[in-house]
């Protein structure tokens, strides 16, 4: 209905003002990390946060629709953490992220991870004033996820395939996952890992640091 698109045009126009005034202010660089539900989101920013202590100091801004079980793990692995609750709604929108960071000491950060709600779908649409967006699959959760949801692997420019220590016990095609997700967004930087045995997280952590370190040094200009 003619109506309802243009409600939600207004809607997505006043995020949008928003995540522009984020991303104008933000004294840190941004990520929005999101995944389908189970993916292993959480359990790689605890990997992440644990390897590059001391390196790189970083807050998070946890989204989830109910509970702070996320929050509370991620704040074990030594992050200053934010949770958001959203009630029932599927994304984190801006005005969140901007009330969430009324609870940070964003001077003292180096960088600044959203972890969105569980959904393939709606966090690609809302802008929240990220600077670069990482989309986590698994091979857990079958290897048609960019054909089925190609808004995803086109919004993002960071895909991490997550649980390679399943591979012998999955039918996931890697290659083909791959394939299609660079079909669609043929720059997208692509890192393969597992949080349960440590292969290839190494190689995410260092390109992290770097992609950090260069954001601030653009910050700081």
């Amino acid at each position: 209905m003619p109506t309802k698109i243009t409600i939600a045009q207004h809607i997505l126009a006043a995020n949008e003002a928003i995540a522009q005034e984020l991303r104008q202010t933000l004294d840190a660089p941004t990520i929005n990390v999101m995944s389908a539900p189970g993916a292993g989101k959480t359990t790689l920013l605890e990997q992440t946060i644990r390897r590059l202590r001391g390196q790189l100091a970083i807050a998070v801004i946890e989204g989830d629709i109910e509970t702070s079980n996320d929050a509370e793990r991620i704040e074990a692995a030594g992050a200053e953490t934010v949770q958001i609750n959203t009630r029932g709604a599927c994304h984190l929108e801006a005005h969140m992220i901007r009330s969430a960071l009324e609870q940070l000491d964003v001077g003292q950060t180096d960088l600044l991870v959203i972890e969105n709600i569980g959904n393939l779908v709606c966090p690609a649409t809302w802008d929240l004033g990220e600077d670069l967006r990482v989309v986590v699959v698994s091979t857990s959760e079958g290897d048609d996820k960019p054909a089925k949801y190609p808004q995803m692997f086109a919004a993002s420019q960071v895909m991490i395939v997550n649980k390679l220590d399943l591979l012998p016990y999955v039918d996931y095609d890697l290659a083909k996952v791959k394939r299609e997700a660079q079909a669609i967004n043929p720059r997208l930087r692509i890192f393969e890992v597992s949080c349960r045995t440590g292969e290839g997280l190494d190689v995410w952590c260092e390109w992290l640091l770097t992609f950090a370190h260069s954001a601030l040094r653009e910050i700081t200009r």
